[in-house]
């Protein structure tokens, strides 16, 4: 094979996988190939998958040997740039020498750390004897070995004999990413595909919405270029059961001619169709009927818009629109007229940080209705800390930050479940009110804030001093979050972000308490007491008395009664009118900015900074906060319902 210098180094490494499983020349057949792989893994150690900014992907087999010293060198050999100036990450782990943590058939980033490089730029080809690191998986790996991928795998059996037949997969037109239909020998769509380096922003994009490296902030801040791929297949791995009928997903390095790459010297024009390697999301092709954009939601089943909304609760979904919610008809005897719905594009769920959600379902009928004994079941069998446990085991490179929101989320879904709250409720307490030019915090945030305030204030009150030579530990305060927030109840000095907030103790904080003391003493006299009165809650099989709780975090102190000092806000807040998302069917015409489609979101309160017993504390006081947060939800639903039976005798 002559090389082709302009030719982008994936290209050179795919070649070597498709010669050997789909060429006729070879001493062996398909079930001789795959053994050969196997026992070469075994002896090899482990494979790994690493992939540049610019979506460049290298299958590499380690020996225990291995270290990250070596990759790189191999690296070097294959890829042409120096390895001091990169750096291998895996998840939020920045990998300095040790590859112990690093799973089989993971995928791992390399990131430039000091040349300045376009993200736009066509990536290195290989010079010298580089043959030699060459890419030896199938043209199809899944990487993860759940035993939840044994549809996927069945699929990927059908799809590379389509490929060896010649059927050549179709690009999908509508939306912001690059997707691909991938097809069987029928000529029947089988799975989509969405490359992680084609998502919006991504370097390789293939409609125009270019710009930024992977593990850049993406369309939404909290979800980073490159990574919507694995929050796909979470969704997939948290509904338990199919209870919310997610279809199979899984994570795989794919190799094709159909993929975009652009070119960055031409204006990210797209290449010449050559092999290229992917990590992409692969999820099967469900067929319907239409979406839930297109048809009446009253014949939507109760049971499925709720066991939906379940999981974009626990998920934290922030896209949850009509288009990404299938509809398909019923057949059969008596089946006139009964569909089911089918969720797909959970991308922008488990995000890094708390923002806004957007749920479809919110102003649907069935969310108002009561779960049912089956629902209310299930959503009690949640346990957050075992879902963490299996994407860590599954998805190794998911940030540890998305797992906090999981957590948050469940136990909020939870709670509210027990008390007797139903999902349109649990779905308007996690959404932001807006109001014109500015954006405040949902229900939840408020609470999440006020929790961390109080573990902030028992920082103030009883200092720890973790000290490694001078260094003394210091909470990180999110000085900015709680400026926002309480900006309207509290006058707060420049110098109280701006400075060490330990120095000297008791001012700050104590002008803090006693502005809020004042502030509520004002709204006492204005309120009526019946409003003002928030009963005591104790939830019953809260999820922190549990065993699974104590034995993750058996430090914690029993959970308090006393609901003391609990300044959240009294401002019931509402809902709003649904948003228009900006779903936009022809994106490819010119480079266009993806904020025009989302808009960016505010951060008021983050659960990444926090060490592990700061969090543990943290979520100790939110359960404690959330009983208040319920009765007031409560309160305010009831006035609401009263005004309006009064103003409907007009």
């Amino acid at each position: 094979m002559s090389r082709n210098l302009d030719s982008p180094v994936q290209t050179q490494m795919a070649v070597a996988v498709f010669k050997t499983p789909l060429s006729g020349a070879t001493s062996m057949d398909g079930k001789q190939h795959h053994k050969h792989q196997h026992l070469q893994r075994q002896s090899s150690g482990r494979r790994v998958f690493v992939q540049t900014e610019t979506g460049c992907v290298l299958g590499m087999e380690l020996d225990r040997s291995d270290n990250v010293h070596t990759v790189k060198r191999r690296l070097q050999i294959a890829l042409n740039f120096p390895t001091e100036e990169s750096s291998l990450t895996y998840g939020d782990m920045v990998l300095t020498n040790d590859l112990s943590a690093v799973r089989n058939d993971s995928p791992l980033l390399l990131k430039r750390n000091f040349m300045h490089r376009s993200s736009s730029t066509p990536c290195l080809s290989p010079t010298g004897k580089d043959l030699q690191q060459k890419d030896r998986s199938g043209p199809i790996e899944i990487l993860g070995h759940s035993d939840c991928f044994s549809i996927v795998k069945h699929m990927v059996k059908d799809i590379v004999k389509a490929m060896k037949m010649g059927v050549e997969p179709l690009p999908v037109h509508s939306g912001l990413g690059g997707a691909y239909y991938f097809r069987n020998k029928r000529g029947e769509s089988v799975a989509i595909v969405k490359p992680t380096d084609e998502e919006p922003f991504a370097p390789n994009n293939p409609k125009g919405f270019v710009g930024k490296a992977l593990g850049q902030p993406g369309l939404k801040s909290s979800v980073r270029v490159g990574e919507t791929g694995f929050r796909e297949v979470a969704a997939y791995l948290l509904d338990y059961g199919r209870f919310a009928n997610v279809p199979p997903t899984a994570l795989v390095k794919i190799t094709h001619s159909v993929f975009n790459v652009n070119d960055g010297v031409k204006g990210n024009k797209p290449r010449e169709k050559k092999l290229v390697s992917k990590i992409a999301s692969f999820q099967k092709f469900v067929a319907h009927d239409f979406d839930a954009s297109d048809h009446g939601t009253s014949s939507f089943p109760v049971a499925s818009v709720h066991r939906i909304g379940i999981l974009d609760i626990r998920i934290f979904n922030t896209d949850r629109h009509g288009g990404n919610l299938l509809v398909k008809k019923l057949d059969g005897d008596g089946m006139f007229g009964h569909v089911e719905l089918i969720p797909i594009d959970h991308g922008l769920c488990l995000p890094e940080t708390l923002e806004d959600p957007y749920f479809e379902w919110i102003h649907w009928p069935q969310a108002s209705l009561p779960f049912s004994d089956v629902e209310l079941e299930y959503i009690q069998s949640l346990d957050p800390l075992k879902d963490c446990d299996m994407l860590r085991r599954e998805l190794p490179m998911i940030r540890e930050a998305c797992l906090r929101v999981l957590v948050l989320c469940t136990i909020f879904l939870k709670e509210a479940a027990a008390y007797g709250m139903c999902l349109a409720e649990i779905g308007e307490m996690m959404t932001r009110e807006f109001r014109p030019g500015e954006e405040e915090p949902s229900e939840l945030e408020v609470v999440c804030i006020e929790a961390k305030r109080s573990v902030i204030e028992r920082d103030v009150l009883s200092p720890r001093s973790d000290v490694v030579g001078e260094a003394e530990f210091q909470f990180d305060l999110d000085c900015d979050d709680l400026e926002s927030v309480y900006a309207s109840k509290i006058q707060l000095t420049d110098d109280y972000f701006t400075k060490n907030p330990f120095s000297n103790g008791r001012s700050s904080l104590g002008k803090l308490e006693e502005s809020i003391k004042e502030e509520e003493e004002d709204e006492e006299e204005e309120e009526d007491k019946t409003e003002n009165a928030v009963p005591m809650i104790i939830m019953k099989d809260s999820f922190f008395s549990s065993a699974a709780f104590r034995d993750k975090a058996p430090s914690l102190s029993k959970l308090s009664t006393s609901m003391k000092n609990t300044h959240l806000s009294d401002t019931a807040r509402k809902h709003p009118k649904p948003l228009t998302r900006g779903r936009s069917e022809n994106t490819s015409s010119g480079h266009k900015s993806a904020n025009e489609q989302l808009p960016m979101s505010a951060s008021f309160v983050k659960v990444a900074d926090m060490k592990e017993d700061e969090w543990a504390l943290f979520l100790e006081r939110f359960q404690e906060l959330l009983g208040p947060a319920f009765a007031k939800r409560k309160t305010a639903t009831l006035s609401k319902r009263q005004r309006l039976g009064t103003s409907c005798q007009f």
